[in-house]
């Protein structure tokens, strides 16, 4: 098992730290990762992985880079799981390249972009813990066993609510909802394994405890390593 953590390293960043311990927690040995700074994704390098996890902590400083890799991870049917930055970034990635919209962008990097599909959150959500609400019958429900979860943030942007109606009907889906009605959660159902969360899972390590979404995701990298 080889687990790219796509991502430009600083170890002043919790996430980063929880990260480890995490996967850890998760049951992955310290051999089954490697963290990937984003100038360094390119394709040659994401080939020899099996899986893929875009951390937290950006603007990342080739967002290109970050955007080919999980392409890679969800056109090739391999397991990604993204949180906080990872997640917004899958949500563009798909809105370019498979939905048709090169002009979705990050507010927070490009403020004059006519398509804010990542946008300025209203209510930073700094170190803060909420509800979200996951939908019947989706991956994310499944995966926890319940439909109420409380999660921990650390974020100040987020997918802008305005063009949520692109998805409609879309492979791609938005399964987790916060008690405003705002996205959280998304997934692809038909992929292996292809879950983003706004809220960074990864921090529950900093309790000593393992995260049902991470250790789904390291199980699914397991399975593709040993061609199950």
């Amino acid at each position: 098992m080889k687990i790219a953590l796509i991502g430009d390293f600083n170890e002043q960043v919790p996430a980063h730290q929880a990260i480890l311990k995490a996967l850890e927690l998760a049951g992955c040995p310290d051999t089954g990762y490697q963290w990937i700074h984003t100038q360094d994704a390119d394709l040659n390098t994401l080939a020899s992985f099996s899986a893929f996890w875009c951390v937290p902590a950006s603007p990342y400083a080739d967002i290109d880079n970050v955007l080919t890799a999980i392409g890679y991870a969800r056109t090739h049917d391999l397991p990604f799981l993204g949180t906080c930055g990872g997640y917004q970034h899958a949500v563009l990635e798909f809105a370019r390249h498979a939905l048709g919209y090169p002009q979705a962008d990050n507010a927070e990097v490009n403020p004059d972009t006519s398509m804010p599909l990542v946008a300025s959150l209203t209510c930073k959500l700094y170190d803060e813990r909420h509800f979200i609400r996951l939908a019947s019958g989706s991956l994310a429900q499944q995966i926890y066993g319940c439909d109420r979860i409380e999660e921990e943030y650390h974020c100040g942007f987020g997918v802008n609510p305005d063009y949520l109606s692109i998805f409609d009907g879309r492979e791609l889906s938005f399964s987790g909802f916060d008690e405003d009605g705002d996205p959280r959660v998304l997934e692809i159902k038909s992929h292996c394994f292809f879950i983003g969360t706004a809220f960074q899972p990864e921090r529950s390590a900093f309790s000593g405890k393992s995260h049902p979404l991470i250790c789904r995701f390291v199980e699914s990298a397991k399975k593709v390593s040993s061609g199950l």
